[in-house]
């Protein structure tokens, strides 16, 4: 009753000369107790005949977000649409004198509008993810004459040492049964010499098993040839891939302008969003669109406008990409380490249900033991960081369960400590496991990383191979002039300040007591409140700081640039923010977040179609030749006159493409497996200055029948001294000689590439030459050494 005289005196004080009340001064009004309890009468005493108040018993309890029909509209919400519970005085004095079932027109209105608004939606990113596998089918074509070329070429434009992943796909289809191939996959003696590995597990084959299966079960034989079918499933998931970065711009943004800026920034952008252009094999081609598919998934089911069908459909979908994107590459469980140390933060600092977050966890923990029995037991997931931090979490959750609870100063206490019992938990449980099963490469990877910041040096060959490998180097400015001429990374930096700073004012909120909004008006300005989008702002953060020391990771954040910097110019909810901080009055900020909403991406859309369009309708009309004559002739003299028992030595990346012709070889361009590496170095002694001895004891101890010597690293002209096959060689051995603040190369052997071209004694003792042209040299390693002089 309190409550009633109160809003009955200050109806009084605002009336309008029409003598309606001024709702919103109204609902604004301080009284006292009543707003502590949250109780708001939503009838006015004024609009009681003959001056009366409402019996309490009349008076509708209040819900403290929205009202019932707006509650019921949200649970078939699908993708997130963001609905506006904010309700006027007009329409309350309309709802009091109008039945309830003239209600239901409009409410099945809305509805039909939403399945509307996503069945064009769901429209447009499936065309965008099919036109886009068109334009990589078309451009493949046209680069490299596909069509036209022998198999020896095709399997060639694999590059990269990707051509061996080719290989294992064409020996499923070439065996006689799909059980039997299968078999010896898992006991291979024919790939590595002297060695009998698993060749599914150590080489992640399961995407080239599949793909296999398919083509055997859908019986394609007579239909499509192998190669295109193996290139259609890869440009395929691509086009996945590519309809599930327009999903989360979507869901985000909740309108699919959005999700199709975020496609066409990525196609702009393709030289740093994806590999898939020059080596179509590689596991990342085959992971990574499984992973954007479970971002589109976590985005969604982070939301909170969200029916619980379509948070049961998002945490499946969940579950079976997370499972697959761990099979399908051996360093997916990183990719997930740094997305779960994201969702740690999320829950550490209250900004996400910890419903959710516990079924994620389940999701995370499933998805490890599924991986850890199909991979027969790989002792490396249970060592991995993934597992140590979820355990760690689980455990210092279970012993803080009040960490949430108190003033700021005591929840920051309790902050902090819950980070340090996280950490030292998580790390010790790593130590432990790594001792228990034996994994060593995390002690390379600790050396490797004190190498790479400064802390230490070292002449191990391995070691500064890798740092002088690309990926492993801090990106040159072309990447950021790259990404500001496609005009993303402007805009990205506008919308990664709005939202960084209103999530840190919701983090200092959640700090302070202050309860999490279930449901957001437009006109709250709270973009930094909504979970989906605090994910994108971190996972942005955390990824693009790995991407400014590993230009190699770059993969992994430009794609969700994309998305997040397509969400924030076209999310009425941003624009309001600015506009709230900026308290403006001369225009209504709803109107006018909703026009620039619009306005803005529609400008930027505009001008990327003018000028990239014609672009990328040149690159489809320009016709590029593939053209490598002298590895051409090397392939195709391997095949003609080379018995199939015969072991090849060389550098990785050639070996890969003499793997496609069905022979063994020393090592594989692997980049996970230390023990290639080390096999690498053995080869690689042909460019150091070695005796002929010493490198034919190397290369017998391998088996190599012959050994390839590459011009092209025997006179390699780096651009930077050091990062050269023949000098990284040189420190390993210790050949190298400081005067005078230069570098020498000294030793009383010769170089062993150009020596044993002279074709003297003793080098033709060991070796025979059998091929050359001028890019490659081919020796036989003798069996029998013969004494010349």
């Amino acid at each position: 009753m309190a409550e009633l005289r109160c809003r009955k005196l200050v109806g009084e004080k605002d009336d309008h000369p029409n003598g309606e009340v001024d709702t919103q001064h109204t609902e604004n009004a301080d009284c006292g107790p009543e707003d502590e309890s949250g109780s708001d009468p939503t009838v006015s005493p004024d609009l009681v005949p003959d001056g009366g108040t409402v019996p309490e018993s009349d008076v509708p309890p209040e819900s403290d977000t929205v009202p019932e029909s707006d509650t019921v509209l949200e649970s078939d919400t699908v993708l997130g649409d963001k609905v506006d519970t904010s309700t006027h005085g007009s329409e309350e004095e309309n709802d009091k004198d109008t039945p309830p079932p003239s209600k239901r027109p409009t409410s099945r209105s809305i509805v039909l509008q939403r399945l509307v608004k996503v069945f064009f939606g769901c429209l447009a990113a499936i065309t965008c993810g099919m036109m886009y596998a068109v334009y990589l089918s078309t451009y493949h074509e046209r680069k490299y004459w596909f069509s036209t070329r022998q198999d020896v070429e095709r399997e060639m434009s694999f590059q990269g040492g990707s051509a061996m992943y080719y290989y294992y796909y064409k020996y499923m289809l070439s065996a006689p049964s799909f059980e039997r191939g299968l078999g010896e996959l898992l006991q291979d003696n024919r790939t590595v010499s002297g060695q009998t590995i698993n060749a599914v597990e150590q080489l992640s084959l399961y995407p080239e098993i599949i793909t296999s299966l398919l083509y055997r079960l859908t019986r394609s034989q007579d239909v499509i040839e192998p190669v295109y079918f193996y290139i259609g499933v890869v440009f395929g998931l691509q086009a996945v891939y590519v309809t599930a970065l327009f999903v989360s711009s979507w869901v985000m943004s909740g309108t699919w302008v959005a999700g199709m800026l975020a496609v066409a920034w990525y196609i702009i952008n393709r030289p740093d969003t994806t590999k898939v252009d020059y080596a179509i094999p590689l596991r990342e081609n085959w992971a990574l669109p499984y992973f954007s598919c479970q971002v589109a998934a976590l985005t969604a089911f982070l939301s909170n406008n969200i029916s619980a069908t379509a948070e049961m459909f998002c945490y499946l979908l969940m579950s079976v990409t997370t499972f697959t994107f761990l099979a399908v590459w051996e360093q997916s469980h990183y990719v997930l380490f740094v997305q779960a140390l994201v969702l740690f933060l999320l829950d550490s600092f209250d900004l996400v249900q910890p419903r959710k977050m516990a079924d994620i966890h389940k999701v995370y923990l499933t998805s490890l033991l599924a991986a850890y029995l199909l991979q027969s037991q790989k002792n490396d997931l249970l060592a991995c960081p993934l597992l140590s931090l979820l355990i760690a979490s689980l455990l210092a959750r279970y012993f803080q369960r009040n960490m949430k609870m108190g003033p700021l100063v005591a929840r920051v206490m309790k902050i902090l400590l819950h980070f340090y019992l996280v950490f030292t938990t998580g790390i010790t449980f790593n130590y432990v496991a790594k001792k228990l099963f034996h994994v060593s490469e995390s002690d390379f990877t600790l050396k490797f990383l004190q190498v790479k910041f400064g802390l230490n040096t070292t002449t191990d060959f391995v070691t500064n191979l890798l740092l002088c490998q690309d990926a492993f180097l801090a990106p040159t400015q072309e990447l950021f002039l790259r990404l500001t001429q496609a005009s993303v990374l402007p805009f990205y930096l506008l919308v990664l300040l709005v939202c960084l700073l209103s999530t840190l004012h919701t983090i200092y909120r959640r700090l302070s007591g202050e309860p999490m909004r279930m449901n957001l008006r437009l006109e709250d300005g709270r973009i930094g409140e909504q979970p989906e989008v605090i994910y994108h702002v971190f996972h942005t953060l955390v990824f693009g700081a790995l991407a400014m020391v590993f230009e190699g990771l770059k993969y992994l954040w430009t794609p969700y640039v994309c998305v997040f910097t397509a969400f924030g110019v076209c999310s009425p909810e941003l624009w309001m923010t600015v506009f709230k901080w900026l308290r403006l009055r001369s225009v209504h900020p709803v109107v006018l977040a909703l026009i620039l909403s619009t306005a803005v991406p529609t400008i930027i859309g505009f001008s990327l179609w003018r000028e990239y369009f014609p672009r990328v309708l040149s690159e489809l009309s320009e016709l590029q030749e593939f053209y490598d004559p002298d590895t051409v002739e090397l392939m195709n003299w391997i095949r003609s006159h080379v018995s199939t028992v015969a072991v090849f030595a060389g550098s990785p990346q050639l070996l890969g493409m003499v793997k496609c012709s069905g022979l063994t070889v020393t090592s594989l361009p692997l980049y996970t497996d230390i023990s290639f590496f080390k096999r690498s170095e053995s080869t690689y002694q042909v460019y150091g200055m070695r005796s002929a001895e010493d490198v034919y004891k190397l290369l017998t101890a391998q088996k190599s029948s012959y050994v390839i010597i590459e011009e092209s690293l025997c006179n390699e002209l780096g651009p930077v001294k050091g990062c050269r096959i023949k000098d990284l060689m040189d420190y390993s051995n210790g050949h190298v000689v400081y005067d005078k603040g230069e570098l020498y190369a000294f030793s009383k052997h010769g170089r062993f590439c150009h020596e044993i071209k002279m074709n003297y004694s003793p080098y033709t003792n060991y070796f025979t030459r059998v091929f050359w042209n001028r890019s490659y040299h081919v020796y036989k390693v003798n069996s029998v050494i013969s004494f010349q002089y």
